[in-house]
C-alpha cells in the first residue's frame, strides 16, 4: 500500500509544490499576513466581551469607530494586497521588473471594478468603490486578473517591445520608460474588456465572477466533506515527508481566506457569522494544537506516559516547540514520516477532531471563528479564545486534545514496547 501511495502521490505532490502559479499564490497571501494580523488585533480589542462592563454604550461606539479603521484598511481590502503580490511575485519568477508587474496587476483589477455604490434604497453614488469589492467579494476576480495581466505584461517585456533609454539615464527613469509600452498594452486590454462587459451586457465582471465561480467554490469549500478531504491529503503528504500545508493550502487558501473575510465583515457588522470552515478554523483547530496533525497531545503522551528512553527524549525535545505549534521535532524524531505503526492515528485524529469541532460549532455549543486572523504560533487555549472571542473556543481545544490522546495512546504504547525491548536488548548486549 505504501509503495502504491508513494508511486502515485509523491510525483503529483511534487508537481503541485513546484507549480509556478501555486507558489506565487502562496507568496501573495503571505504578503498580506502581517497586515491582517494587525487588523485582527484591533478587531479583538474593539469587540472584547467585557467592554460593556467598563465603558458606556456611547464610549464603546466611539472606541469601535475610532479603531475599527484598522481592520477596514487591512483585512477589509485584502484583495488589493493579494493582487499586487501576485503581480509582483509572478513577474519576479519570470525575471522581469516585479514592482511594475504588481502595479499593473493592481490597476488592471481596478479597471474592472465599478466605481459606484448602489444602496438598497436610493440612487447610486458614483465615484465610490464599495469596500467589499476590494475584500472578500473581489478576491477571485482579483486573482484571475492579476495572473492574466502579469502574463501579458511579461510577454510584452520578454519580446523586447519596450522603450530603451541611452546609457547614463538614471536606472529608475530607464525602468519607468521600459515599462511604459507593456503597461499601455496590458491596461488597454483590461479597459476594453470592462467597456465590453458593462456596455454590451450591462453588468460588471465582479458580479459575473462572483456568481459564476466564487460563490459556488466558497460554498463547496465551506462544507465539512471537502474540508476532511483536504485534511486527509495534508496528512498523507506529510507522512511521505512532503509539506502538506504548503501544497494543499496553496489550492485551498483562496477559498478559506475569502470565507474568513466574509465572517469578519459579518462579525464587525454585528451579524451572525455565516461560515464555520474558514482560514482561522483550519489554523486554530488543526495546526494550532501543537502543529500539523495536532501533535501536542502526542508529545505530552510520550513525555508522561511512555517508558522508552527514545520516546521520552523526543518528548523533552518537542515539548517547547510544540507549545508554540512547531512540531518538526516529533515529525522527524518519533518519527512520523514513513512510520507505518502510526499512520492510522496520524490521519484519523485530525479528521475526528475536525468533525467534533464542526458539530460543536454548528450546534451552537461553541461560536465559530469570527474571522480574526490569529498568529499560528499563539499557544493552545489562548488562540482558541482569540479566534472565537469566547472561552468556549479554548475549552473545545482541550476536549480535542483529549480526543487526540485517546486515539494515539494505543499506537504509541505498541511503539513504546518495541523501543523498550530494543533498548533492553542493546543494554544486555553491551554488558
Amino acid at each position: 500500500m505504501f509503495e502504491a501511495l508513494s508511486k502515485y502521490m509523491v510525483p503529483i505532490a511534487g508537481k503541485l509544490n513546484n507549480n509556478r502559479y501555486l507558489s506565487v499564490l502562496r507568496d501573495a497571501f503571505m504578503l498580506s499576513f502581517p497586515l491582517t494580523i494587525f487588523g485582527s488585533i484591533f478587531v479583538v480589542l474593539t469587540n472584547l466581551p467585557f467592554l460593556s462592563k467598563i465603558m458606556s454604550e456611547g464610549a464603546i461606539k466611539t472606541f469601535q469607530s475610532s479603531f475599527g479603521i484598522a481592520s477596514s484598511a487591512t483585512m477589509g481590502i485584502m484583495s488589493v494586497f493579494v493582487v499586487f503580490g501576485i503581480g509582483y511575485y509572478l513577474s519576479k519568477s519570470y525575471d522581469v521588473e516585479a514592482v511594475f508587474g504588481g502595479a499593473i496587476a493592481l490597476v488592471s483589477f481596478l479597471l474592472l471594478t465599478p466605481f459606484v455604490y448602489q444602496p438598497e434604497k436610493g440612487a447610486a453614488i458614483a465615484g465610490v468603490i464599495p469596500l467589499d469589492r476590494l475584500g472578500a467579494k473581489g478576491m477571485f476576480l482579483g486573482m484571475i486578473t492579476a495572473f492574466l495581466a502579469t502574463e501579458i505584461y511579461r510577454r510584452v517585456v520578454q519580446k523586447n517591445i519596450t522603450i530603451k533609454m541611452p546609457p547614463g539615464v538614471p536606472p529608475a527613469v530607464a525602468k519607468s520608460f521600459a515599462a511604459l509600452i507593456p503597461a499601455l498594452i496590458t491596461l488597454t486590454v483590461f479597459l476594453l474588456i470592462n467597456v465590453f462587459v458593462t456596455q454590451v451586457f450591462n453588468t460588471n465582471l465582479h458580479d459575473v465572477i462572483y456568481k459564476a465561480i466564487q460563490a459556488p467554490l466558497t460554498g463547496l469549500g465551506s462544507g465539512i466533506i471537502p474540508t476532511l478531504i483536504a485534511i486527509f491529503f495534508i496528512q498523507i503528504l506529510w507522512f511521505f515527508g512532503l509539506h502538506g500545508q504548503i501544497i494543499i493550502n496553496s489550492v485551498m487558501d483562496p477559498i478559506w481566506n475569502t470565507l474568513m473575510i466574509e465572517n469578519l465583515n459579518a462579525y464587525t457588522a454585528g451579524q451572525p457569522v455565516p461560515h464555520i470552515i474558514s482560514k482561522p478554523f483550519m489554523e486554530i483547530y488543526t495546526v494550532g494544537m501543537g502543529g500539523t496533525g495536532m501533535t501536542l497531545a502526542v508529545v505530552l503522551t510520550m513525555l508522561f506516559f511512555m517508558k522508552s528512553k527514545q520516546m521520552k527524549q523526543v518528548g523533552r525535545l518537542a515539548i517547547g516547540p510544540g507549545i508554540f505549534n512547531v512540531n518538526e521535532p516529533v515529525i522527524f524524531g518519533l518519527p512520523i514520516v514513513m512510520n507505518p505503526v502510526i499512520i492510522v492515528p496520524w490521519i484519523l485524529s485530525p479528521m475526528v477532531v475536525t468533525l467534533v469541532s464542526y458539530f460543536a460549532m454548528s450546534s451552537g455549543l461553541v461560536p465559530p471563528p469570527t474571522g480574526v486572523s490569529v498568529p499560528w504560533t499563539v499557544p493552545i487555549f489562548i488562540n482558541g479564545m482569540m479566534a472565537t472571542n469566547s472561552l468556549a473556543g479554548g475549552i473545545l481545544q482541550l476536549v480535542n486534545i483529549a480526543i487526540v490522546f485517546a486515539i494515539w495512546f494505543p499506537f504509541l504504547k505498541v511503539l513504546d514496547r518495541v523501543n523498550v525491548k530494543k533498548e533492553k536488548d542493546e543494554s544486555e548486549a553491551a554488558a
